[in-house]
């Protein structure tokens, strides 16, 4: 993965930032530009996107630190996310994640995104999916999975193993 932006990615985000009043509105774009051809946000990318935003770095950096859609490493193939904040932790959610944790072979007191070894699955436990009224909530990849319980993570586990077995044979 390259990290440092090219004349190219930098004349995209002078064009992102062109279509709002004022740069600082256009960091959410910027980001998920960067995010989107980049695979996640290094430092270089950030500090060079608050440059060309008339911005601190750290003004970005509190962007994706918070925002759980940014991440700072790469993902694996399948990115789950479960909420954990109130209506999706009255819900169950952290059991949901350390069940999900330990069937992954991962450990569930980790702060942060984790990757399974194979790096095909990385879990995060994350605040706020906006899906209250759907709790527990989880986005895998860019799917909106709702009422998530034991039996929507086995049909995702099972789903995996089959996926390894067809790269297998």
């Amino acid at each position: 993965m390259r990290e440092e932006p090219t004349d190219e990615v930098n004349a995209a985000i002078a064009e992102i930032a062109r279509r709002y009043p004022q740069p600082r509105s256009a960091a959410l774009m910027v980001l998920h530009f960067l995010q989107e051809r980049f695979g996640c946000l290094t430092p270089p990318l950030i500090e060079q996107a608050a440059e060309q935003l008339g911005l601190q770095p750290v003004n970005l950096y509190e962007l994706v630190t918070f925002y759980p859609m940014f991440r700072m490493r790469p993902a694996g193939r399948w990115h789950l996310r479960l909420c954990r904040t109130l209506s999706c932790a009255l819900a169950g959610s952290a059991e949901l994640h350390r069940y999900l944790c330990e069937k992954l072979g991962l450990d569930p007191s980790e702060r942060g995104p984790q990757t399974t070894p194979d790096g095909r699955v990385t879990v995060e436990f994350v605040d706020c999916l906006a899906r209250c009224h759907q709790a527990p909530a989880a986005l895998c990849n860019e799917e909106e999975w709702d009422r998530v319980d034991k039996g929507k993570l086995d049909e995702f586990l099972r789903r995996l193993e089959s996926e390894r077995g067809d790269e297998l044979g």
